[in-house]
């Protein structure tokens, strides 16, 4: 049975996915003060895919094998950007990492551009330009050299404005429930292999790894995931473009809150820069005027009526 919401019930569905990929920040730091990366993405995302395998069990087996090679290549590229994010939170606070990550909304039309050569709009270019001043204070500290933990959650949001064009390219052509389902398990797989050839791999132990490894896969997988899909339909793109900029504002929230960080007043005007970028970026712009076109006269094409009031002209028989 399809589940059917107003705008409103879609509006806030997105704003609570928001809130749930920017806590994915503070459960992964808390989860990592025990586990290594791999590790904990295998048990996050394989966990993820066994709550909502069986949920869409029916679709999933009809998938055809261009549809999981599809899945396989978007779950290695997301699996990239999970690990460059999840390594760079060693070394940066949570908050910056969301605020870093939410880049990829300005990384996406300049990909698009560079492929296709479609300039961005007025507004994009202002977006771009506000979230690179913002990247800018945020990683740039005391001398011009980025911290390495930025650095690596900002090369995280550029492969996931990477992926993002992939997702959209697909999609197109596969059903996109079922890439996202299957997704999910092929991240979890890359996590485990590379778990195995790289890490020792282990068991979660104690609350925090737990609630951690369980927080990931519920709320910012299975539960992102599918309530992203099912409510996008209900909604705008450009709304949609707007919720998810709360993101890096919840991950900043979350660990001012749990962990007590603090980004100092450079930080937080590059967060208000970026934030600001977002959101400017999302900007719909008005749309340009058309002259009105002469009424046509029925039964006659324009260059017919044009005679005919010349002549009329002429004889002086006109209005």
């Amino acid at each position: 049975m399809e589940l059917r919401m107003t705008k409103r019930t879609a509006d806030i569905a997105i704003a609570l996915v928001s809130a749930g990929w920017g806590s994915s920040y503070l459960l992964m730091k808390m989860g990592m003060e025990g586990m290594e990366p791999f590790t904990l993405l295998a048990w996050r995302f394989l966990l993820a895919f066994a709550l909502t395998l069986p949920l869409f069990w029916r679709r999933v087996r009809l998938a055809d094998l261009k549809t999981v090679g599809q899945s396989a290549l978007l779950g290695f590229v997301m699996f990239i950007m999970l690990s460059l994010l999840i390594t760079g939170l060693k070394t940066t606070t949570a908050s910056t990492a969301g605020f870093l990550t939410s880049a990829m909304v300005v990384f996406v039309p300049i990909l698009q551009f560079a492929i296709t050569k479609r300039k961005p709009s007025l507004a994009m270019t202002g977006g771009i330009v506000l979230t690179m001043g913002g990247i800018a204070m945020l990683t740039l500290r005391h001398s011009l050299s980025f911290e390495s933990g930025s650095l690596l959650c900002l090369l995280g949001a550029f492969v996931y404005a990477v992926h993002i064009l992939m997702t959209n390219r697909f999609t197109k052509r596969s059903d996109g429930l079922t890439l996202g389902v299957l997704q999910i398990g092929f991240i979890g797989l890359f996590g485990l292999v590379f778990g195995f050839l790289f890490e020792t791999p282990t068991i979660p132990q104690g609350a925090s790894q737990w609630t951690s490894v369980i927080g990931l896969a519920v709320i910012c997988s299975a539960f992102g995931f599918i309530m992203q899909t099912v409510a996008q339909k209900y909604t705008t793109p450009e709304r949609i473009g707007v919720l998810f900029s709360l993101e890096p504002v919840f991950a900043g929230l979350f660990g001012f809150v749990f962990l007590g960080e603090i980004l100092g007043i450079q930080g937080y005007v590059g967060a208000l820069l970026i934030l600001g970028g977002v959101l400017v970026s999302g900007m719909k712009q008005a749309p340009a005027r058309s002259i009105p076109r002469p009424p046509r006269i029925p039964g006659r094409s324009r260059r017919s009526a044009e005679r005919v009031r010349a002549v009329e002209a002429e004889s002086g028989t006109g209005a």
